[in-house]
């Protein structure tokens, strides 16, 4: 049995019922799942984490489901990898990728949605939904198909053509909303209101979001249970971001760890950053903006917890930054050139704002500084069509040697 006590206003504190909700009635504020952690306490620990599966689910007390609702589909327990040939690059001696675009459906969302599945088949639900940005719609279809529900998936009509195809594959309706993201959500949220779907980023949103903190855990147990001194995250609704901070001072607060001392930086891309614009203008109320982006899986103009992001980044004495639009293929590449890995433009979001980080001294050379990659790049091909160039020659020996040489006065200019 999964130990949530209730659900809980994050503003004003009124306290709900476990059930398929997500505003507080009083003062329109977000619902959050409370937990039991004395009882959590009594039953967690290093050896009880171990004893579970290589996935997510190995810290289930932690989680808002009853563990015997889980659809597990092998998600999560990615790999943290020691990235020395970027950090030599970018004077960071003890560099990680938690390279989460190794997952079922190559991205991090196959956590919060095992998490909602779950939760929308203990409420019975017959019917799984989604507004997305792209990488949703993928997990929710698979997620969907898993647990033998309709699955209905809403996502902006100019999505790129991998993410539409990595969603239908599994049986999905899909929905193609002539309109950004914000305008998406805005039709789920009205169709949440009148049919009994469960849409797992607006009525399951509270235990949607808790999925997150598996990121959390799994890099602090990778790093012999302890929190790295700064995270890297992409900022698209700000959820993400707030729930790897919520995951590393659960584990503080339950011993698990020793201190968490973490300082949390977020990454933007340029046209589409309204949280680090109100964080540069020192400004907690976060300004809705209109999306033009590359990074089409950030696009989120009018951010859901943007204010408790904010918020996150006084807390751990972090900062926000923003990724000029010509340089997300620039992260892009610079991560696979040098670690072998091919993330979606919001990796390359990352890898920009870790580059500017590095350079301003805001991460010092030994801090254990963890870059969170969410997406696999096969998603996002296109942003990278103009900088892929192949040598074209015949079969004939000296025509591969004059396009070769050609080819290497052409990169030389």
């Amino acid at each position: 049995m999964s130990h949530v006590k209730c659900l809980r206003c994050r503003e004003c504190g009124t306290e709900y019922p476990v059930e398929p909700i997500y505003v507080c009635d009083f003062c329109f504020g977000p619902l959050e799942v409370a937990y039991d952690y004395d009882s959590i306490a009594r039953v967690i620990s290093h050896e009880s984490i171990a004893k579970g599966p290589l996935t997510m689910w190995r810290y289930h007390d932690l989680l808002p489901v009853d563990v015997e609702m889980a659809l597990d589909m092998g998600t999560g327990f990615t790999p943290l990898i020691h990235a020395k040939n970027l950090g030599g690059k970018l004077g960071l001696n003890k560099l990680y990728i938690k390279n989460d675009s190794v997952n079922p459906t190559f991205s991090f969302k196959d956590r919060v949605v095992a998490t909602a599945s779950a939760k929308a088949l203990e409420f019975e639900f017959d019917t799984l939904a989604c507004a997305s940005t792209g990488n949703l719609a993928g997990s929710v279809s698979a997620h969907g198909a898993k647990a033998g529900m309709d699955t209905m998936v809403f996502f902006p009509a100019d999505l790129e053509r991998g993410k539409i195809l990595g969603a239908g594959i599994y049986g999905a309706t899909l929905v193609a909303v002539e309109g950004n993201y914000d305008q998406v959500n805005r039709l789920c949220s009205e169709l949440a209101d009148n049919h009994r779907w469960a849409f797992v980023n607006i009525n399951m949103r509270p235990f949607y979001s808790e999925g997150s903190k598996t990121l959390a855990y799994e890099v602090a147990e990778q790093l012999g249970w302890r929190a790295p001194d700064v995270c890297v995250v992409p900022g698209a609704s700000g959820s993400l971001f707030t729930k790897i901070w919520k995951g590393l001072k659960e584990l503080t607060d339950l011993g698990l760890i020793e201190k968490n001392d973490t300082r949390m930086h977020m990454a933007q891309a340029e046209g589409c950053s309204p949280i680090a614009r109100a964080y540069e203008e020192g400004t907690p109320h976060v300004r809705p903006v209109t999306p033009n982006t590359i990074a089409k899986s950030l696009a989120i103009g009018n951010p859901a917890d943007g204010f408790y992001s904010i918020q996150t980044i006084q807390d751990s004495h972090g900062s926000a930054v923003i990724a000029p639009e010509d340089e997300i293929v620039e992260g892009i590449q610079l991560l696979a050139e040098t670690e072998g890995i091919f993330t979606e433009t919001a990796g390359g979001v990352v890898i920009s704002g870790l580059r500017k980080l590095a350079l301003s001294g805001a991460i010092k050379p030994d801090d254990v500084t963890v870059a969170y990659i969410t997406g696999n790049g096969l998603k996002t091909q296109e942003a990278i069509e103009g900088v892929i160039n192949p040598v074209f020659t015949s079969p004939s020996y000296n025509d591969f040697m004059e396009s070769m040489a050609a080819h290497t006065n052409g990169k030389s200019q």
